[in-house]
């Protein structure tokens, strides 16, 4: 993802793709998948080929819509856990279960 700065904890993307390679990434920025989308996006997406994996890709829609919309990134503040992968979701869980049972403020 390429974007500039906004203020402090929001940026206009100007570019996202899938997965790319650490040496061909267009930043250091990452999407952790929460997205709160204008509708138009479903339009971009019918019209979108498979990409990464053989697969529609949301991000190929995101950026399809940035030719006719603004898309903007919060940045998050907090843990992210790649729940993508076995141990991602091992330390997501044990995480979430330690606040939830109050071992962690």
């Amino acid at each position: 993802m390429s974007s500039t700065n906004v203020d402090e904890r929001t940026d206009k993307v100007h570019a996202i793709v899938e997965k790319p390679k650490p040496e061909v990434a267009p930043s250091t920025l990452g999407v952790v998948g929460r997205y709160v989308l204008d509708a138009a996006v479903f339009a971009h997406l019918r019209r979108t080929q498979a990409g990464s994996g053989g697969e529609i890709q949301l991000t190929d829609g995101i950026a399809s819509l940035m030719q006719d919309k603004p898309v903007f990134a919060h940045r998050y503040e907090g843990t992210r856990y790649d729940c993508g992968s076995k141990a991602g979701m091992f330390a997501a869980t044990v995480a979430y279960g330690k606040k939830y049972h109050g071992l962690e403020p």
